[in-house]
């Protein structure tokens, strides 16, 4: 009998409290406010804190990011460089809904596996990632 269905795995709730709690340790240190989001491989929402002061914007930036990262695989910071030679792209994607073009977002991968993304709003897209990356570090997962 043919298999019509495939294993995903996924983050564990304590693994993405972790990185949200990891990512605002990181913020705290670096003087800065945000919003982290954490989501599962396929872009839905595990875990999100909010920094008390943090920009109310960057809430859904955040969430979006980890959405992104999720979803391509990729850090969100790569697309700057994907948009660079392909003028239809360049136009097109920044305008999907929910997709983000700029740094924070990273995705979640343990041994090679994608099992989410995480996505950090609030400072420069350089801080953001810095506190995303503080987050893999404390989870152990592949950077």
């Amino acid at each position: 009998m043919a298999q019509h269905s495939v294993e995903q795995r996924a983050i564990t709730a304590e693994a993405a409290n972790a990185a949200v709690v990891a990512a605002v340790a990181k913020a705290g240190e670096l003087g800065i406010r945000i919003n982290v989001a954490v989501t599962d491989a396929s872009g839905v929402l595990a875990a999100f804190l909010r920094m008390p002061g943090a920009f109310l914007h960057s809430v859904d930036i955040a969430i979006d990011k980890a959405y992104t990262s999720a979803g391509f695989g990729f850090a969100t910071a790569q697309w700057a460089g994907i948009l660079q030679g392909d003028e239809a792209l360049r136009l097109g994607i920044p305008t999907r809904p929910r997709n983000v073009v700029f740094g924070g977002g990273l995705p979640l991968r343990e041994g090679g596996v994608l099992i989410g993304g995480i996505g950090v709003s609030g400072g420069s897209a350089e801080q953001d990632e810095i506190c995303a990356s503080a987050a893999l570090a404390a989870l152990g997962l592949d950077p």
